[in-house]
């Protein structure tokens, strides 16, 4: 008979309370059990010493006569320090976006990277073109004053004709 160490839900609608049995792999969650070898409370908080309470002595026993624990089980047990602390689970490959998400996300960081990349072009050719137009009006106002001096000029010759 292959044995199961899990937990069995009890308690009331949306308040769980599991109680941890060694069971045959065949029988249901919540159905026939051999033996109750612990508690586990998820309401109580995490620190709390009753969150999840265990009878090592039973454990012992069942683990040595082939009783397999599940996930949950298996990392209560190893955080009490009766087995050894299993391995952390990879994510499942169902998780893993499929090939169209991955092509879309790469699309819209090149999307993204391309802007970027126009908006620094933008700015180095703002600056360009304000050093230009800095640079343009200081040439300008030279032709500009000479351009004034030679309009007053005939106007006072003008004056003197007249007088």
């Amino acid at each position: 008979m292959a044995l199961k160490m899990r937990m069995a839900r009890g308690g009331r609608k949306k308040a769980p309370f599991y109680r941890i049995v060694v069971a045959d792999a065949r029988s249901p969650r919540d159905g026939k059990f051999i033996e109750k070898v612990g508690t586990y409370n998820p309401l109580l908080a995490k620190d709390d010493a009753n969150r999840v309470t265990l009878d090592a002595d039973a454990i012992k026993k069942w683990l040595a006569e082939g009783a397999e624990p599940s996930e949950r089980v298996a990392k209560f047990l190893g955080a009490a320090g009766l087995i050894a602390i299993p391995a952390n689970r990879q994510s499942i490959e169902k998780a893993k976006p499929k090939a169209k998400a991955v092509q879309m996300a790469k699309d819209k960081e090149e999307k993204l990277a391309a802007a970027k990349e126009a908006a620094e072009e933008a700015k180095a050719e703002a600056k360009a073109a304000a050093a230009e137009v800095a640079a343009a009006p200081a040439e300008e106002e030279a032709p500009a004053e000479e351009a004034v001096a030679e309009t007053e000029a005939p106007a006072a010759e003008e004056e003197t004709k007249a007088e």
